[in-house]
């Protein structure tokens, strides 16, 4: 009998082991022994979210969810409901990450607030999961910079090769640009070089530090705030009445898939919870930030999308740039050249935040022994986590250089509003097993606002075509395989749990 025990036992621990929470004692106190720098205040945080989440998502996705495409039914003016259905889920989102930020002001975001609710195979699938939303999203962001970029070059009677700008995937279907390319070994060169050298030169600036990371940021939301902001007043005196009808095209459908694309414009709020620990008082400045970020964009975007479907029929909107084809129409072509520098400057703001959340991720997960040690390295002079800023520009511009921007948007969406649901479902799970726990901020109507933002999140998802459900759940299998190698192996919680076990 007794060696039929040991088989259940083990199993039993090894089970309880992938749903064990991390105490919030324990992560409250790695916030008062981290190495990192605390300088941040609430206009900063405020600053970092705008920069996040106003860039390509305005600039490049607005079209193409007034317009639509094979695979889903446009919006058309309804674009503007589009964009406050998404709002109102991401404020659901927000006042949940609002609450779990204040309470736990650690680098790690979405990945630390599962891992002190849901248990670490929770925490390890949402870490693998941000994966999606930060490195996987700043591709696509990366790719649109190079896109704008390269037109306001145009402009100045410069032309970037088209071999040297473009993705792999668009050049094998262009004869022209493969023709145009070099060749190596009778091998077509093509490589988006302007993607890959935006995201080195802001991974040096990373490195640098956070103050002066906060800094490029302020310039660039300052610089973008104003293009847009000059784009609303100028495209007011175009608008035509008569583009806004039918308001609804494809009626409500289209609203939903349109708000499933304009999710991308939102996904960036979040990011302002994973600088909690270079905060000066995260418990106050934390929830201001995040949700005060969020509320200032979404005003911007209704503006800009009420504009840009007034000015054009949503129908001739299919395309990457938008705001600079209403501007063109109209021969507004000096006007056109101030909305490609506001763009550069939204996009390079969002690559600079995405670049500065993905590794303080990864150095929270190593921390935790969930990655290699090497990842919770803190640079002796900078003091910011060098060795995973630097290893995630790498990477990123890798992609970029490479990577058609389509795939990466859809699969960017559908990581993030899984992770906005889990975060949610981990604001329920806290207030029932540590109701006492101070709480500087609180989700009003818990748990039912949480409950809902569960169901919006996943809701939103469903609008997501199918290809992208598969790639996700695939990219999900891959991190449990990893979890499984190394993960459960090198566990801190883990080990310590087991030591404490065998002591008693």
């Amino acid at each position: 009998m007794a060696v039929k025990r040991v088989p259940f036992r083990a199993m039993f621990g090894a089970w309880k082991a992938l749903f064990a929470t991390k105490p919030l004692s324990e992560l409250q106190a790695e916030y008062s022994t981290s190495q990192l720098k605390r300088v941040l205040s609430v206009w900063d945080l405020i600053g970092l979210g705008i920069g996040a989440i106003i860039g390509a998502g305005i600039f490049a996705t607005v079209g193409t969810a007034a317009a639509g495409d094979a695979a889903r039914p446009g919006a058309g003016p309804g674009i503007i409901l589009s964009f406050v259905l998404t709002a109102a889920v991401c404020g659901l989102a927000a006042l949940c990450y609002a609450e779990m930020a204040a309470m736990v002001p650690i680098a790690g975001s979405a990945y630390t607030y599962a891992y002190a609710t849901l248990g670490e195979i929770f925490a390890w699938i949402i870490g693998w999961d941000l994966i999606i939303e930060y490195a996987v999203g700043n591709v696509a962001v990366a790719i649109s910079w190079s896109g704008y970029f390269c037109e306001l070059l145009r402009g100045l009677g410069i032309t970037v090769p088209a071999w040297a700008s473009t993705d792999l995937r668009t050049a094998l279907a262009s004869p022209e640009i493969l023709a145009a390319a070099p060749r190596v070994l009778g091998i077509p060169i093509v490589v988006n070089l302007p993607a890959m050298g935006i995201v080195l030169l802001l991974t040096w600036v990373l490195v640098r530090g956070i103050r002066e990371s906060s800094r490029t940021n302020a310039v660039m939301v300052l610089i973008k705030l104003a293009v847009l902001a000059f784009f609303v007043v100028v495209g007011l005196f175009y608008v035509q009445p008569e583009n806004y009808k039918p308001f609804l095209p494809n009626g409500w459908h289209g609203v939903w898939a349109g708000a499933a694309i304009v999710f991308f414009a939102y996904i960036g709020f979040d990011a302002v919870s994973t600088a909690a620990e270079e905060c000066r008082n995260p418990a106050r400045d934390l929830p201001r930030g995040i949700i005060g970020s969020l509320v200032i964009s979404t005003l911007i975007y209704v503006a800009v999308a009420a504009v840009v479907t007034g000015m054009v029929p949503w129908t001739e909107l299919a395309t990457a740039e938008p705001l600079t084809v209403a501007m063109n129409r109209y021969n507004l072509g000096w006007a056109a050249g101030l909305v490609a520098v506001g763009s550069v400057a939204a996009h390079t703001a969002v690559l600079l935040v995405f670049q500065l959340g993905q590794p303080r991720i990864f150095y929270a997960m190593a921390r935790d022994g969930l990655l290699p040690q090497a990842f919770a390295r803190v640079h002796p002079k900078y003091r910011t986590p060098y060795v995973t800023t630097i290893l995630t520009g790498v990477v990123v511009a890798g992609f970029a250089g490479f990577a058609n921007i389509e795939e990466m948007v859809d699969l960017t969406n559908i990581g993030t509003l899984f992770a906005f649901a889990l975060v949610s479902a981990g604001v329920i799970v806290l207030r029932f097993t540590n109701p006492q726990a101070p709480r500087p901020f609180r989700v009003p109507l818990s748990p039912w606002l949480p409950l809902l933002s569960v169901v919006a999140c996943l809701g939103l998802a469903l609008g997501l075509p199918r290809i992208t459900w598969l790639r996700f759940l695939a990219w999900l299998a891959l991190g449990l395989v990893v979890y499984v190698v190394y993960g459960r192996r090198f566990s801190q919680l883990r080990k310590a749990n087991s030591s404490s076990q065998n002591s008693v």
